[in-house]
């Protein structure tokens, strides 16, 4: 949990990063790369990430700006970085201007439940977190090389000067 909305900014910033380089690292093609036929494709996880924030934002009161869940992903990938890139930088200025510390503290009903809206600045950063992770794995099954995010990736050992961990 949040209690201080500098200390969010700062981890939200390091952690939109690490988004954006998995979003740049994406291809047109790679879109439509699915998990199995009932499940979401990377495309459409990808686009997930960028509607999540003004969705769960607004449960919140924050105002920002906003694309619809209902919006269509798009196909093509820059297009998807494009637009995280904008409500990432839409989430920040919002908070910096409209909260501070006192705010993280308030409790809103979020899908059912109370959280403290510091909770859901947490819970935000985690749900990116987890389909980021969902993400690699079906770029990998799409031909991608996954950037190091938080440490190297296979194909990153080399560039170090190191051999690869076995598997």
């Amino acid at each position: 949990m949040f209690i201080s909305v500098s200390t969010f900014i700062k981890v939200w910033e390091k952690e939109a990063r690490v988004s954006l380089q998995i979003l740049d690292a994406l291809t047109d093609d790679s879109l439509q790369q699915p998990v199995t036929n009932q499940d979401r494709t990377l495309g459409r996880i990808a686009w997930h990430l960028v509607t999540t924030i003004p969705e769960m934002m607004s449960r919140t009161g924050l105002t920002i700006e906003s694309i619809s869940e209902q919006v269509p992903p798009p196909s093509i990938a820059k297009d998807i970085l494009h637009n995280y890139q904008k409500v990432s930088d839409s989430l920040v200025a919002a908070i910096s201007k409209q909260w501070d510390d006192q705010t993280l503290l308030e409790k809103r009903n979020m899908y059912g439940e109370t959280w403290s809206i510091g909770t859901t600045l947490s819970a935000l950063i985690d749900h990116q977190i987890h389909h980021r992770g969902q993400m690699t794995v079906l770029m990998r099954q799409a031909g991608i090389k996954v950037p190091g995010i938080y440490g190297p990736a296979r194909e990153n050992w080399e560039q170090i000067g190191m051999e690869p961990p076995l598997v």
